[in-house]
């Protein structure tokens, strides 16, 4: 074979291997693509038989009722589980609080041996699912907020095109991701099954339990008793929105300073207990388990928490 025959050969080879790299390429960037425009809704509602049978089975896994009202044996709790939007049902959270609690306090039983231990690991295993779900709510409480302008402004070029409001919150259902794609997709089968819309719009505000979500839902109920033109209100409610969300942004940045320092101050003194005592060990001597030492380090903790507390009150600002 000649070396411009095996030139070409080549040619051939690396041009095939990049095609093919490509096609998988062109193939994933169209599945991630179908992947960022479904919700939970249109995945259950594709498995479904009906968009009745998936609304019924999205309830019971975020721990509602068939009506749509929290389930549960608390009705908090209930209430976190629902704004989480994990797939937990009414008992999920009870029994990983249990497991959680039995798991790590059995673990510090064994590992201290000591009573006191198992105890501390138990309420520490309990608490730890509430920290988690609360977690989840504060992230997806903040992604509905921020794609509540945009899907406003879905529907209100819906409405100017002549579309019904039910349309409106449908094509919203369709367009957009998660969390609000399925928040509105709940309050639009809601509506087909003879629910109000401002009703439907209420429990919305209620699944995602914000002040702005609040606002949009007082301007519905506000629409419907008076009347008006409900694109202008929705276009005023998106610019108020907008206007708050900045200002939040504003206020972050501007207590920025004072969060980083609350860190610092937080974070020198146990880094430096840390260093001290492994670079160091003989550094307290005698000293270092004595109970005043004990009680003192235990005071200064203490200490720091109220500092923590009284400058988060000074930081925290909310609009």
């Amino acid at each position: 074979m000649s070396p411009s025959q095996k030139t070409i050969i080549y040619v051939l080879v690396f041009a095939a291997g990049f095609l093919l790299l490509q096609s998988i390429l062109g193939f994933s960037k169209q599945a991630s693509h179908r992947v960022k425009l479904a919700n939970d809704r249109l995945r259950r509602v594709a498995k479904a038989d009906s968009e009745g049978e998936a609304l019924g089975r999205l309830r019971r896994a975020r721990s509602m009722t068939s009506d749509g009202h929290i389930a549960g044996l608390n009705i908090r709790v209930a209430q976190l589980v629902m704004q989480s939007g994990l797939p937990l049902g009414p008992y999920g959270f009870y029994y990983a609080s249990l497991g959680m609690a039995t798991s790590i306090g059995m673990t510090a039983f064994l590992v201290k041996g000591t009573p006191v231990w198992g105890a501390i690991g138990f309420i520490a295993g309990a608490l730890l699912p509430i920290l988690t779900v609360s977690f989840f709510v504060k992230r997806r409480r903040k992604r509905a907020v921020n794609q509540l302008p945009d899907s406003l402004d879905v529907i209100i070029r819906s409405l100017a095109a002549g579309h019904p409001v039910p349309v409106a919150m449908a094509l919203v259902a369709r367009e957009m991701p998660d969390p609000i794609g399925s928040e509105f997709g709940i309050a639009s089968d809601e509506v087909s099954f003879g629910s109000t819309i401002s009703s439907a719009v209420q429990k919305m505000s209620d699944r995602i339990g914000h002040e702005d979500f609040e606002l949009f839902s007082a301007m519905i109920r506000l629409q419907e008793r008076t009347g008006g033109n409900l694109a202008e209100l929705l276009r005023s409610n998106a610019k108020t929105i907008r206007d708050r969300q900045k200002m939040r942004l504003k206020i972050k940045a501007a207590s920025a300073e004072g969060r980083m320092s609350a860190l610092i101050l937080n974070a020198a003194p146990l880094l430096l207990f840390i260093a001290v005592n492994k670079m160091s060990p003989d550094f307290y001597g005698e000293v270092k388990g004595s109970p005043i030492v004990t009680y003192s380090l235990w005071g200064v903790v203490v200490w720091m928490g109220i500092g923590n507390l009284v400058m988060r009150k000074m930081i925290n600002f909310k609009i």
